[in-house]
């Protein structure tokens, strides 16, 4: 019997270190604690949740991209997280996310539902390949993984708005929608394309259509 619970215990401690070798670790700073914003973000918000948080998007980004192994992942061993004392709402760097603590203050509403969008789109930049793609596409995948995760916030245009498929953010991410409704996993499958270069020739690849094709498509299927 104690060689049984050796056994197991020696079992447990190689798949732990298995795992370690693949975890990604998570840092927060507040460098903006002594601001009206960054009192509200450790009182509503806070470094435990925000690390949660981190760490299950990142989870559901490597689903959601099919990145299924660390072939298919960018080599990203830490992400540092900081609360700022600037303007805008965040943004990234490399593998740093940087998010506005006077955006926080002055969010009237589910602060925190608002700020869990915010840090699964900054993410999607994180993980997301993005080779020469143009710059409304890349903000309108991350605003797709935003999307898909439940937290589009209620300001966002409503589905087949817009001027253009390349807009960027909301209105880009309601058209990447519809081509993933024409084919799931269109947008995982895009993603891994970009890993190299762009082009947009990957929409007829993988719909058989341009993508101003699918954009009138998806206008008239909205009527706007």
């Amino acid at each position: 019997m104690a060689q049984v619970k050796i056994l197991g215990l020696f079992t447990l401690l190689v798949l732990a270190v298995l795992q370690g070798t693949n975890a990604v670790t998570y840092s927060v700073t507040n460098t903006a604690e002594t601001t009206p914003g960054g009192q509200k973000f450790s009182n509503e918000i806070g470094s435990d949740y925000s690390r949660q948080t981190l760490s299950a998007s990142t989870d559901f980004i490597w689903r959601l991209f099919q990145q299924n192994s660390d072939s298919d992942r960018k080599n990203v061993q830490q992400v540092s997280l900081f609360i700022d004392d600037m303007d805008g709402v965040a943004y990234t760097s490399n593998d740093e996310i940087h998010v506005s603590a006077r955006y926080i203050q002055d969010y009237n509403g589910d602060v925190k539902g608002e700020y869990t969008g915010v840090l699964y789109h900054e993410m999607t930049h994180v993980w997301q390949w993005s080779n020469a793609a143009p710059g409304g596409l890349i903000e309108g995948i991350a605003d797709f993984v935003r999307l898909k995760a439940g937290y589009a916030p209620s300001h966002w245009v409503q589905p087949g708005e817009g001027d253009k498929w390349d807009q960027g953010y909301d209105v880009t991410a309601r058209f990447l929608d519809y081509c993933n409704s024409l084919s799931n996993g269109f947008v995982a499958e895009l993603n891994k394309k970009m890993k190299d270069t762009y082009s947009a020739n990957f929409f007829v690849e993988v719909l058989g259509k341009t993508v101003d094709q699918l954009w009138s498509d998806y206008k008239a299927k909205y009527q706007t």
